[in-house]
């Protein structure tokens, strides 16, 4: 079964009136989860919509690309998208209730973090309203501030990003140690990890892009370190 025709089962179990936001107390177990992680990210996409007032044509095509959506499939997809964005709950509420649900795994909540960063960026243009949105949310979620900057480094090119921060790390701190880092974000980015936590198949290719950014920075690092790094 396709995870579009879970979500709509999903859906069709919400009782009349019952807001979108319900869903996230039910969905806490494989492999409901995968469904409740893909509406978490386009749930939390119309609230950011709604924050920096208009949904671009970009911005609906990046949310078909981060969860590969077919074009019989893009009803379903819309019905989730309208139906957080018309609910009068705000995203904070949204944001509490799938922190609870992925209580265990930050490294879940940084996955949807990523693919809300991806729909942000998808005009080319990092909205003030939007980075407001997305630093409140990582707030809720519990993530660390240089967890926040290290996803900011990646995403948004206002600067060249800085390989210490990509990887989440001190400039100085000791090779082994980042290194270290490096090799363990790398085995969390392996799809098999990724779909362990919860994120669903349709969404594994984020992983290609973070890949690249890791190694790149990783790269840079022993450029820079020399014969330490060696």
């Amino acid at each position: 079964m396709s995870i579009w025709k879970r979500i709509g089962d999903a859906l069709s179990a919400l009782t009349s009136g019952e807001p979108l936001s319900e869903i996230f107390d039910r969905l806490r177990t494989p492999p409901e989860r995968s469904v409740a992680f893909t509406i978490a990210v386009i749930a939390l996409s119309a609230k950011m919509a709604k924050a920096d007032g208009q949904v671009t044509r970009d911005e609906v095509t990046a949310m078909r690309e981060v969860f590969q959506i077919a074009r019989e499939d893009e009803a379903g997809a819309a019905r989730v998208f309208n139906l957080a964005r018309r609910d009068v709950a705000g995203f904070e509420d949204y944001a509490l209730r799938i922190r609870r649900m992925f209580e265990n795994s930050d490294a879940c909540l940084c996955d949807l973090m990523e693919g809300l960063f991806h729909i942000a960026m998808a005009d080319g243009t990092y909205h003030p309203a939007e980075n407001d949105f997305l630093e409140q949310v990582a707030q809720i979620f519990g993530l660390e501030d240089h967890d926040f900057r290290a996803l900011r480094a990646r995403f948004v090119p206002d600067a060249a990003p800085d390989p210490y921060t990509v990887l989440g790390v001190a400039p100085d701190a000791p090779v082994a140690d980042i290194r270290k880092a490096w090799k363990q974000q790398v085995r969390d980015t392996h799809p098999d990890a990724m779909m362990a936590r919860g994120v669903p198949q349709e969404m594994i290719q984020m992983a290609e892009k973070r890949l690249i950014d890791l190694n790149n920075a990783w790269e840079e690092i022993t450029q820079l370190r020399g014969p330490e790094a060696a």
